[in-house]
């Protein structure tokens, strides 16, 4: 159960004002909120999550328990990074109309995105990880919703400033998880 809340609040989190929230606000300000466009980022959500969380199984397999710390620290330092560095793109001036391409572009920004690095270490962290799928997906689920039904709330400074913070208090926990494991204190 707590793989399943921790990925829910972690993925919604690290999905506020993300890329792919970001290009569905677009997309549904530009052409309208169509609702088929939300439900297109919804099941990509889904699959992703799934993708996320299935690999992190794979890995749970042939992995030791020490070596779990670690990669989670990791994982938390990219998903930080990825939150401080990689900052939504501008809307593009002639979107396309297109269902699959709007699905195609936000795979790819999911897949290396911080919601997704959270899924997979929480998967390998918690050892759950179908709870850890359910909750990522209905987390960034959540988050894509919310940027689709009010695209302005992207747009404020108070939504970039909060993403930074989280990022940066992701790399905090992040080395602070990592540090330790590095130097061979068990936290």
């Amino acid at each position: 159960m707590s793989g399943f809340l921790y990925a829910l609040l972690a993925a919604f989190l690290a999905s506020l004002g993300a890329r792919d929230q970001a290009l569905v606000a677009q997309l549904g300000a530009s052409q309208g909120r169509r609702p088929v466009l939300l439900v297109v980022a919804l099941l990509v959500a889904v699959a992703s999550s799934a993708l996320a969380a299935w690999l992190g199984g794979r890995m749970l397999a042939g992995m030791a328990p020490a070596a779990r710390g670690l990669f989670g620290a990791i994982a938390l330092l990219l998903a930080g990074g990825e939150m401080l560095l990689l900052a939504p793109k501008p809307a593009p001036q002639e979107p396309t109309h297109s269902l699959f391409a709007a699905g195609v572009v936000l795979l790819a920004l999911q897949l290396t995105d911080a919601a997704r690095f959270l899924i997979l270490a929480l998967a390998v962290g918690t050892a759950a990880p179908i709870p850890a799928a359910i909750g990522g997906a209905l987390g960034s689920m959540a988050a894509l919703a919310a940027g689709w039904a009010a695209p302005h709330l992207l747009a404020s400074t108070e939504a970039r400033w909060a993403r930074r913070v989280i990022g940066g208090v992701l790399l905090l926990v992040g080395l602070a998880v990592g540090v330790p494991n590095v130097i061979g204190i068990n936290v």
